[in-house]
């Protein structure tokens, strides 16, 4: 039998989801797919892979506008949502706060300096949960913007505009973080204990979506995606992409390497995929839903998404030492597999795993994706620009 190689492109699958005709697995089932019938055969039955990931994004904040809801007319100098700083050097009432930015009242502070309980990602969760916030802001008044102070309270529904706006989500591949000094130290990967008595990590798996098309032969400028329960967008690559030096036969990175940009309307999201963190002894921080769609073209697509939990090797990191003083020193590589098997050895030492990141959170993300695309409410996009890849 003549073999014909797979070739489709996005407005054929397109036109297929419009028809409720698409194949979309999650990619869980691509990956038992590829495994019983192969690549071949998977790119020409399945047409959209789902993937998903809900973990803490540090690099993630909501661009708002408030609105001239009062006369006279302000230029804000100076914002505070629930006593939480914004940045306001933008036009008259543009303003934007980071999910890590703590409030500046915070009694966890006061007691111990240096930890919050409060901060940007809580007020962005407070916004989609419908609550009122408290408004504050200052300005230097000018003849067209003469009003000098603001106090308030506000909601989502009374923003002109608000915008999740992240410049970095979405590691492609992340450390996995053990402390070999004998303190416990507090750190953006948890607290971890003296002597590695345990190893944190944070990723989802064969779920995660770069894990899925590792070379960003499909994901670029303007590919839709899910975000926060809702509809956003690729708006580029993220703040600390770039190429990764090596990788594995499969095109897995060996170090971290590709992360996204992405943006989406804050007011159609959901608080179940946005949260509010707090990391004893580190800060505060923003757990965000993401889901994107693979669509599968041909049979290299196919192979990438077939990607399994044994494939992808992280790299294990001293933070007690290495991390601070900026020292790229890679332990050793352990497997996913082994990492959410709950124990994992390394330098010959069996170590409790703990996950940052919610599995079933990401796999719920994937299913609801897969969901949308299956009812026709979700298609799929031809990026502008792919994103740079080695």
């Amino acid at each position: 039998m003549a073999h014909f190689k797979v070739n489709k492109t996005i407005a054929e699958i397109n036109e297929r989801i419009k028809q409720g005709k698409a194949v979309v697995l999650n990619a869980e089932e691509m990956t038992e797919a590829v495994r019983r019938m192969g690549k071949e055969k998977a790119a020409r039955e399945v047409d959209v892979v789902t993937t998903g990931t809900f973990s803490p994004m540090c690099s993630s904040g909501l661009l708002f506008n408030i609105g001239q809801q009062e006369p006279p007319t302000i230029k804000t100098s100076k914002v505070w949502l629930n006593n939480v700083p914004a940045y306001a050097g933008l036009a008259a009432v543009d303003a934007y706060i980071g999910a890590t930015e703590p409030t500046e009242d915070d009694p966890l502070n006061k007691v111990y300096p240096g930890r919050f309980k409060y901060g940007g990602g809580h007020v962005i969760e407070d916004l989609v949960r419908g609550k009122s916030v408290h408004l504050r802001a200052e300005a230097y008044g000018t003849d067209c913007y003469p009003r000098r102070s603001l106090d308030k309270q506000i909601t989502l529904a009374e923003m002109p505009f608000a915008q999740l706006w992240n410049p970095r989500n979405c590691y492609q591949n992340y450390n996995a973080a053990v402390n070999l000094t004998s303190r416990i130290i507090y750190t953006y990967m948890g607290p971890l204990k003296p002597n590695m008595r345990n190893i944190n990590f944070a990723t989802a798996g064969r779920l995660s979506p770069l894990f899925n098309d590792p070379y960003f032969r499909t994901i670029g400028l303007g590919t839709r995606i899910f975000l926060g329960g809702s509809t956003g967008y690729v708006t580029g690559a993220g703040t600390q992409h770039v190429a990764a030096p090596k990788r594995t036969d499969r095109g897995l990175p060996l170090t971290g390497a590709g992360t996204l940009m992405v943006q989406g309307d804050l007011k159609g999201m959901d608080a179940r995929y946005l949260r509010g963190l707090s990391f004893l002894g580190y800060g505060c921080t923003l757990a965000v839903g993401i889901g994107i769609p693979i669509p599968v073209l041909n049979e290299e697509i196919a192979w990438f998404t077939g990607v399994d939990d044994s494939d992808i090797l992280m790299p294990v990191r001293d933070y007690g030492h290495d991390y601070p003083n900026c020292l790229p020193r890679i332990i050793q590589h352990v497997s996913y597999e082994d990492l959410k098997s709950g124990e994992v050895e390394v330098m010959g030492k069996k170590v409790e795993s703990v996950p940052l990141t919610s599995y079933s959170i990401s796999l719920e993300i994937a299913d609801k994706l897969k969901s949308w695309i299956e009812k026709g409410t979700f298609t799929l996009t031809q990026p502008v620009e792919l994103l740079p890849s080695a």
